[in-house]
């Protein structure tokens, strides 16, 4: 298969997964964290080694896993909230005036 074959729009795109994000994203965090934490009391032996950048790898991917899980959370809310407008549901937050919950001003 040729590189045009895929972006000529010969081939029709899959449909994209969805699953439990919050989870994967939450998961991946961990992971993180936990080697962060296994590698503290290893951070001179690491650092004599040439690979005293493992640590602070380790603690860069913790902090984009925690900025995962608030941009998956605020994707899902949006996501839900586009649901509910598109069936006709009222919203639970506040009404365009801010004047309390939609649907009881």
């Amino acid at each position: 298969m040729r590189w045009a074959d895929l972006t000529s729009g010969a081939r029709e795109a899959p449909e994209p997964l969805e699953g439990n994000v919050i989870a994967t994203v939450v998961a991946g965090t961990a992971v993180w964290a936990v080697l962060f934490l296994i590698q503290v009391p290893f951070h001179g032996r690491l650092a004599d080694d040439g690979r005293g950048n493992w640590l602070w790898i380790c603690l860069t991917g913790f902090g984009l896993g925690l900025f995962g899980l608030w941009y998956s959370r605020r994707r899902e809310a949006a996501l839900r909230a586009a649901a509910r407008r598109e069936s006709g549901a009222p919203a639970d937050g506040p009404s365009p005036e801010g004047r309390g919950p939609a649907g009881t001003d």
